[in-house]
């Protein structure tokens, strides 16, 4: 059913498209020359273009992607990574350190246990077997301070914004940094926690209201407003 929202049109999977619309798949399949929704969507005007926005998705991994990890469970030479996908990853032991492991003298447990998160790049995927992670990488391996807000990954892009426009705001009014990693989660470091929590709140405003135009400057006097309030 299609229904009309604040700021275009919601779609929904199964929905039949305007032949204007400009999506791929995920977000838009072909069946004999008709596009059709797959996901729920918004279809907005942007300029003299139909564009399909999605609302809620399911990430899939792609070898390049780099993603934040959630340590669910260690093997005997690996860990079990969630990567808020339906396929859960894998990292070895390995590659984390570098160099041959060595069962006598390298803790799994010590160097990384279940709750941590990691920072890692897709090694490999091809649906037939778990993605492999790699954390051979500048910037890349365990995350020891800061704090991950997970959102939904189709509202990443938003997060960024066209041109970095969100991110740049963001990181100007909170010193806070942020990486937005693609599988919806976010990483924050702030100088406090109060900027922490402002910034923690900007960013669930965004993945609640993405659909809405103008988003950024609601957002900008979102954290002016909060930032005043609390005296930071």
């Amino acid at each position: 059913m299609i229904s009309r929202g604040l700021h275009g049109v919601i779609v929904l999977p199964g929905d039949r498209l305007d032949s204007r619309v400009e999506g791929k798949y995920p977000e838009v399949i072909e069946v004999n020359s008709l596009k059709i929704a797959t996901l729920i969507s918004l279809v907005s005007q942007r300029d003299d273009k139909l564009i399909i926005v999605p609302l809620k998705n399911i990430y899939m991994p792609e070898p390049g992607h780099i993603v934040i990890g959630l340590v669910e469970s260690i093997g005997m030479v690996n860990w079990f990574v969630d990567i808020n996908s339906p396929y859960q990853a894998i990292l070895h032991v390995q590659d984390f350190l570098g160099r041959p492991f060595n069962p006598a003298s390298d803790d799994l447990y010590k160097l990384m246990k279940p709750g941590d998160y990691v920072k890692a790049k897709v090694l490999s995927f091809d649906k037939t077997r778990n993605p492999v992670l790699s954390v051979q990488g500048e910037g890349l391996g365990k995350i020891v301070k800061g704090t991950i807000v997970d959102i939904q990954p189709a509202k990443i892009p938003r997060v960024i914004g066209k041109k970095r426009s969100m991110i740049s705001m963001l990181e100007e009014k909170t010193g806070c940094s942020i990486f937005p990693a693609v599988n919806g989660r976010v990483y924050i470091e702030c100088p406090n926690r109060e900027l922490e929590a402002i910034l923690v709140m900007a960013i669930r405003l965004i993945d609640r209201e993405s659909h809405r135009v103008g988003l950024t400057e609601r957002v900008a006097k979102f954290i002016d407003e909060e930032r005043m309030r609390r005296g930071v």
